[in-house]
């Protein structure tokens, strides 16, 4: 299913109601589910962002990373301060931190490790299509939506599944725009809309940059899987998460961005909040030692984020493997005790109701051995 230009400017031009879209199904039941998955693309560095603040190792391998005033979650971790909306998640029990977890392809190259992530086998070349495509394809109302302008590996495949991009962002040069307005100009319908799309670029209230446009992705993904007929499966992905130098102050940043995005589709997805969860995951962790640029380099085991209504949190889920030098994989990555597959098929069979089968074979090929993660859900 592929939206159309005319839906694009309609629901662009709405941003802040999202009043068209896409599937003009019947309305469900109250009982259906919704997931989202948000990938952040670049390697997120688990050990900054839920601190193992109890661990022996840990001070000595930080150092300057060593966040301040990093609030505590149970007697072991802390969250990153710049997660005060995950902090309160946490509180409520509806976030889950998941700890040492990673694709089966633990080689450290970005472009491959994503493509394991997003196509769910063992191989970055196991599969043409994504896991998220197959899942909705055997589900009997699985429609899916990635927010986005282009369609991302994970979203492929002949599953029920479309694209919608957010307003062009601020810095869209505004001799561009100029030279498309002609183009509308003649369709009564897509002038209205176009202009509407123009007036509404980067006005994400109270936010801007970056943090707008997760919100704006976050926001639009909450409201259309929102709708009665909505989409039960939805896909949002961030770049910039690849800390090489000055890890410290480029993460208290894009934490924050993810923060605010969470909020935003909190707040979005209200009617369906308790019948949600939300899995953030990035493609690998980063190296327990503070390289000499003050950042870290392409680890293994790294760290995902339940949440949502439906998510059993409040506590650490995973294996801690320790910080230890005989513990590291390698003398310098955190060690990986559970596959991100387990994870995934954990969140799918408990919460989207598919069967073990299906998700041995058709979803994630050849992973019988790879048993999914219990009490993650309520």
């Amino acid at each position: 299913m592929t939206l159309t230009r005319r839906m694009f400017l309609g629901a662009a031009g709405a941003v802040t109601t999202l009043t068209l879209w896409p599937w003009q199904g019947q309305a469900r039941t109250a009982g259906d589910t919704r997931l989202l998955v948000v990938l952040l693309r670049g390697g997120l560095d688990g050990l900054h962002t839920l601190i193992p603040r109890d661990d022996p190792q840990y001070r000595s391998l930080r150092g300057s990373l060593v966040p301040d005033d990093a609030p505590a979650l149970d007697g072991s971790f802390a969250l990153h301060p710049s997660l005060s909306f995950a902090h309160d998640l946490y509180r409520r029990k509806q976030l889950l931190p998941v700890v040492a977890v990673a694709p089966p392809y633990q080689e450290r190259s970005h472009f491959d490790a994503q493509n394991c992530l997003e196509n769910g086998t063992g191989r970055p070349s196991g599969a043409g299509t994504g896991w998220l495509n197959r899942c909705a394809g055997a589900m009997a109302d699985g429609e899916a939506l990635a927010i986005g302008s282009v369609m991302p590996l994970i979203m492929r495949g002949p599953g029920d599944a479309a694209t919608w991009s957010p307003p062009l962002p601020e810095d869209v040069n505004p001799i561009l725009l100029q030279r498309l307005e002609p183009l509308y100009s003649h369709d009564a319908a897509l002038s209205a809309s176009f202009s509407r799309a123009m007036a509404t670029q980067g006005t994400v209230a109270g936010v801007g940059g970056r943090a707008a446009r997760m919100v704006a992705a976050t926001t639009a993904a909450g409201r259309f899987m929102a709708k009665a007929d909505g989409p039960r499966i939805g896909f949002v992905e961030d770049s910039g998460w690849d800390t090489h130098a000055n890890e410290a102050a480029i993460l208290k940043n894009k934490l924050s961005e993810l923060d605010v995005g969470l909020r935003a589709f909190h707040e979005a997805a209200q009617p369906i909040w308790d019948r949600t969860v939300v899995v953030v995951v990035s493609e690998f962790g980063r190296t327990a030692k503070v390289n000499g640029s003050g950042g870290t380099d392409h680890g293994t085991g790294g760290l995902a984020l339940l949440a949502g209504g439906a998510v059993r949190g409040g506590h650490i889920a995973g294996q801690w493997p320790g910080l230890a030098p005989g513990d590291l994989n390698e003398g310098r990555d955190v060690r990986v005790t559970t596959d991100m597959r387990a994870l995934f098929k954990g969140v799918l069979a408990g919460h989207l109701r598919l069967d073990m089968r299906t998700l041995d074979t058709a979803v994630f090929p050849d992973s019988g051995k790879v048993r999914p993660m219990d009490g993650l859900l309520v």
